[in-house]
Protein backbone atom coordinates (compact mmCIF):
# COMPACT_ATOMS: atom_id res chain seq x y z
CA UNK A 1 0.00 0.00 0.00
CA UNK A 2 1.30 3.31 -1.17
CA UNK A 3 0.79 6.48 0.80
CA UNK A 4 0.11 9.41 -1.77
CA UNK A 5 -0.54 13.57 -1.41
CA UNK A 6 -2.71 15.20 -3.87
CA UNK A 7 -3.28 18.78 -3.98
CA UNK A 8 -6.54 19.93 -5.11
CA UNK A 9 -8.30 17.12 -4.33
CA UNK A 10 -11.53 18.72 -3.12
CA UNK A 11 -12.63 18.18 -6.97
CA UNK A 12 -12.50 17.73 -10.33
CA UNK A 13 -9.49 15.73 -11.76
CA UNK A 14 -7.69 15.23 -8.39
CA UNK A 15 -10.58 14.15 -6.77
CA UNK A 16 -11.23 11.48 -9.07
CA UNK A 17 -7.09 10.36 -8.98
CA UNK A 18 -8.32 10.13 -4.57
CA UNK A 19 -10.83 8.34 -5.66
CA UNK A 20 -9.04 5.97 -7.44
CA UNK A 21 -5.94 5.14 -5.44
CA UNK A 22 -8.42 4.79 -2.39
CA UNK A 23 -10.06 1.94 -4.26
CA UNK A 24 -6.93 0.13 -4.97
CA UNK A 25 -6.25 0.36 -1.08
CA UNK A 26 -3.26 3.26 -1.16
CA UNK A 27 -3.64 5.63 1.68
CA UNK A 28 -4.54 9.21 0.64
CA UNK A 29 -4.12 12.43 1.44
CA UNK A 30 -6.17 14.68 0.45
CA UNK A 31 -5.80 18.68 0.02
CA UNK A 32 -8.94 21.48 0.28
CA UNK A 33 -8.44 24.75 -0.22
CA UNK A 34 -10.61 26.06 2.86
CA UNK A 35 -12.82 24.55 5.35
CA UNK A 36 -16.30 24.79 3.70
CA UNK A 37 -14.50 22.22 0.74
CA UNK A 38 -13.43 19.93 3.61
CA UNK A 39 -16.30 19.52 5.14
CA UNK A 40 -18.13 18.42 1.76
CA UNK A 41 -15.17 16.12 1.83
CA UNK A 42 -15.84 14.56 4.57
CA UNK A 43 -19.37 14.46 3.97
CA UNK A 44 -18.31 11.42 1.11
CA UNK A 45 -15.68 9.82 3.00
CA UNK A 46 -15.95 10.73 6.79
CA UNK A 47 -12.34 10.54 7.07
CA UNK A 48 -11.54 13.98 8.54
CA UNK A 49 -8.18 13.05 9.82
CA UNK A 50 -6.36 12.80 5.96
CA UNK A 51 -7.72 16.12 4.55
CA UNK A 52 -5.70 19.01 4.66
CA UNK A 53 -6.46 22.77 4.23
CA UNK A 54 -4.51 25.41 2.63
CA UNK A 55 -4.70 28.57 0.16
CA UNK A 56 -2.24 27.86 -2.57
CA UNK A 57 -2.55 31.41 -3.61
CA UNK A 58 -0.98 32.52 0.08
CA UNK A 59 2.52 31.85 0.87
CA UNK A 60 2.24 31.30 4.41
CA UNK A 61 -0.18 29.07 3.80
CA UNK A 62 1.02 26.85 1.46
CA UNK A 63 4.22 26.48 3.96
CA UNK A 64 1.42 25.54 6.94
CA UNK A 65 0.18 22.86 4.44
CA UNK A 66 3.77 21.82 3.85
CA UNK A 67 3.84 21.24 7.81
CA UNK A 68 0.90 20.01 7.96
CA UNK A 69 2.23 17.27 4.99
CA UNK A 70 4.91 16.84 6.58
CA UNK A 71 3.20 15.41 9.94
CA UNK A 72 2.11 12.58 8.20
CA UNK A 73 6.04 11.37 7.10
CA UNK A 74 7.35 10.97 3.36
CA UNK A 75 5.04 10.35 1.18
CA UNK A 76 5.24 7.69 -1.44
CA UNK A 77 4.12 9.63 -4.36
CA UNK A 78 2.85 13.37 -4.05
CA UNK A 79 0.54 14.59 -7.31
CA UNK A 80 0.51 18.36 -7.83
CA UNK A 81 -2.73 18.64 -8.59
CA UNK A 82 -3.73 21.76 -7.93
CA UNK A 83 -4.53 24.46 -10.17
CA UNK A 84 -6.38 27.55 -11.42
CA UNK A 85 -7.48 29.01 -14.87
CA UNK A 86 -9.31 32.13 -14.14
CA UNK A 87 -7.57 34.08 -12.00
CA UNK A 88 -5.34 37.32 -11.65
CA UNK A 89 -2.09 36.63 -13.26
CA UNK A 90 -0.34 36.89 -9.90
CA UNK A 91 -2.59 33.42 -8.20
CA UNK A 92 -2.23 32.14 -11.31
CA UNK A 93 2.02 31.86 -11.28
CA UNK A 94 1.56 31.60 -7.43
CA UNK A 95 -0.67 28.50 -7.47
CA UNK A 96 -0.10 26.59 -10.77
CA UNK A 97 4.35 27.75 -10.30
CA UNK A 98 5.01 28.74 -6.97
CA UNK A 99 2.91 26.54 -4.97
CA UNK A 100 4.44 23.15 -6.56
CA UNK A 101 8.08 25.05 -6.15
CA UNK A 102 7.40 25.15 -2.12
CA UNK A 103 5.72 22.24 -1.57
CA UNK A 104 8.76 20.43 -3.67
CA UNK A 105 11.25 21.89 -1.32
CA UNK A 106 9.17 22.02 1.83
CA UNK A 107 8.03 18.76 1.92
CA UNK A 108 9.81 15.47 2.91
CA UNK A 109 11.40 13.82 -0.42
CA UNK A 110 9.11 11.34 -1.79
CA UNK A 111 9.80 8.75 -4.63
CA UNK A 112 7.38 9.65 -7.26
CA UNK A 113 6.57 13.48 -8.09
CA UNK A 114 3.97 13.83 -10.38
CA UNK A 115 2.92 17.42 -11.76
CA UNK A 116 -0.21 18.40 -14.06
CA UNK A 117 0.29 20.42 -16.68
CA UNK A 118 -1.37 21.05 -19.96
CA UNK A 119 -0.89 20.90 -23.97
CA UNK A 120 -1.58 24.50 -23.52
CA UNK A 121 1.83 24.58 -21.98
CA UNK A 122 2.92 25.08 -25.90
CA UNK A 123 1.22 27.93 -26.65
CA UNK A 124 2.97 29.55 -23.47
CA UNK A 125 6.34 31.71 -22.81
CA UNK A 126 8.90 30.96 -19.91
CA UNK A 127 9.35 35.15 -19.76
CA UNK A 128 13.08 34.32 -18.20
CA UNK A 129 14.52 35.60 -20.93
CA UNK A 130 13.73 39.09 -19.84
CA UNK A 131 15.51 41.31 -17.33
CA UNK A 132 12.71 41.57 -14.85
CA UNK A 133 10.17 38.32 -14.56
CA UNK A 134 7.04 39.73 -15.68
CA UNK A 135 4.63 37.87 -12.88
CA UNK A 136 2.33 40.07 -13.89
CA UNK A 137 1.48 38.96 -17.65
CA UNK A 138 1.75 35.67 -16.65
CA UNK A 139 -1.29 33.43 -18.37
CA UNK A 140 -2.21 30.16 -17.62
CA UNK A 141 -0.38 28.71 -21.19
CA UNK A 142 2.61 30.23 -19.42
CA UNK A 143 2.03 28.94 -15.96
CA UNK A 144 1.99 25.27 -17.11
CA UNK A 145 5.55 25.85 -19.44
CA UNK A 146 6.96 26.92 -16.17
CA UNK A 147 5.56 23.82 -14.06
CA UNK A 148 7.14 21.17 -16.86
CA UNK A 149 9.88 23.53 -16.30
CA UNK A 150 10.32 23.01 -12.99
CA UNK A 151 9.61 19.32 -13.11
CA UNK A 152 12.34 18.96 -15.33
CA UNK A 153 14.70 21.03 -13.12
CA UNK A 154 14.10 18.97 -10.34
CA UNK A 155 14.32 15.75 -12.37
CA UNK A 156 18.00 16.89 -13.40
CA UNK A 157 18.87 17.20 -9.91
CA UNK A 158 17.16 14.34 -8.15
CA UNK A 159 18.07 11.26 -10.40
CA UNK A 160 17.05 8.56 -8.17
CA UNK A 161 13.57 9.52 -8.12
CA UNK A 162 10.92 9.42 -10.59
CA UNK A 163 9.77 12.97 -11.31
CA UNK A 164 7.60 13.44 -14.31
CA UNK A 165 4.82 15.81 -15.66
CA UNK A 166 1.71 14.74 -17.39
CA UNK A 167 -1.21 16.79 -20.09
CA UNK A 168 -4.74 15.13 -18.89
CA UNK A 169 -6.45 16.33 -21.77
CA UNK A 170 -9.49 18.46 -22.18
CA UNK A 171 -12.01 16.89 -19.62
CA UNK A 172 -15.44 17.48 -18.74
CA UNK A 173 -14.63 18.71 -15.27
CA UNK A 174 -15.65 22.43 -14.00
CA UNK A 175 -12.58 23.91 -15.07
CA UNK A 176 -12.45 22.12 -18.54
CA UNK A 177 -16.42 23.02 -18.96
CA UNK A 178 -19.22 20.58 -20.00
CA UNK A 179 -18.41 20.54 -23.40
CA UNK A 180 -15.16 19.02 -23.25
CA UNK A 181 -13.84 16.46 -25.83
CA UNK A 182 -11.89 14.32 -24.20
CA UNK A 183 -12.72 10.99 -21.69
CA UNK A 184 -12.60 11.78 -18.14
CA UNK A 185 -11.49 8.80 -17.00
CA UNK A 186 -8.69 8.89 -19.37
CA UNK A 187 -8.14 12.11 -18.03
CA UNK A 188 -6.88 10.81 -13.97
CA UNK A 189 -5.48 7.80 -15.05
CA UNK A 190 -1.76 8.69 -16.12
CA UNK A 191 -1.59 10.32 -12.83
CA UNK A 192 -2.53 6.85 -10.98
CA UNK A 193 -0.59 5.14 -13.14
CA UNK A 194 2.81 7.64 -12.43
CA UNK A 195 2.00 7.45 -8.66
CA UNK A 196 1.43 3.69 -7.98
CA UNK A 197 2.14 1.47 -11.09
CA UNK A 198 5.20 -0.48 -11.26
CA UNK A 199 5.62 -0.76 -14.40
CA UNK A 200 9.26 0.35 -16.08
CA UNK A 201 7.32 2.35 -18.14
CA UNK A 202 6.95 4.93 -15.11
CA UNK A 203 10.18 4.67 -13.45
CA UNK A 204 11.85 7.31 -15.30
CA UNK A 205 12.60 11.02 -14.81
CA UNK A 206 12.11 14.46 -16.66
CA UNK A 207 9.72 12.94 -18.90
CA UNK A 208 6.08 14.28 -20.42
CA UNK A 209 3.15 11.95 -20.61
CA UNK A 210 -0.43 11.65 -22.31
CA UNK A 211 -3.01 9.26 -21.79
CA UNK A 212 0.00 6.85 -20.37
CA UNK A 213 2.27 7.56 -23.27
CA UNK A 214 5.52 10.01 -23.30
CA UNK A 215 4.09 12.99 -25.45
CA UNK A 216 5.69 15.79 -27.36
CA UNK A 217 6.11 19.01 -25.30
CA UNK A 218 7.69 22.94 -25.68
CA UNK A 219 11.78 21.90 -25.93
CA UNK A 220 12.22 25.28 -24.06
CA UNK A 221 11.46 23.45 -21.24
CA UNK A 222 14.63 21.78 -21.48
CA UNK A 223 16.53 24.59 -21.46
CA UNK A 224 18.76 23.95 -18.24
CA UNK A 225 20.04 28.33 -17.86
CA UNK A 226 16.43 29.17 -18.18
CA UNK A 227 15.50 26.38 -15.67
CA UNK A 228 18.22 27.45 -13.71
CA UNK A 229 16.75 31.17 -13.79
CA UNK A 230 13.00 30.04 -12.76
CA UNK A 231 14.54 28.60 -9.80
CA UNK A 232 16.61 31.19 -8.80
CA UNK A 233 13.24 33.28 -9.06
CA UNK A 234 11.26 31.11 -7.27
CA UNK A 235 13.85 31.41 -4.21
CA UNK A 236 13.95 35.17 -4.22
CA UNK A 237 9.72 35.51 -3.98
CA UNK A 238 9.21 32.69 -1.75
CA UNK A 239 12.70 32.88 0.87
CA UNK A 240 12.24 28.69 0.65
CA UNK A 241 15.69 27.33 -0.62
CA UNK A 242 15.42 24.63 -3.45
CA UNK A 243 18.41 22.14 -2.04
CA UNK A 244 19.77 18.35 -2.93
Amino acid sequence: MAKIFISGSSDGLGLLAAQSLMNMGHRVVMHARNEERKEALIKKFAKSENILIGDLSKQNEIIRLAEDANGFGKFDAVIHNAGIYNASAKDIFTVNVLAPYMLTCLMQASQRLIYVSSDMHLGGQSHLEKETFPTNQMTYSDSKLLLLMLCKAFANKWNKRYINALHPGWVPTKMGGKGAPDDLKKGYETQVWLAVSEEAAVKVSGEYFFHLKKSNYHKQADDVELQAKLIAHCEKISAVQFNL
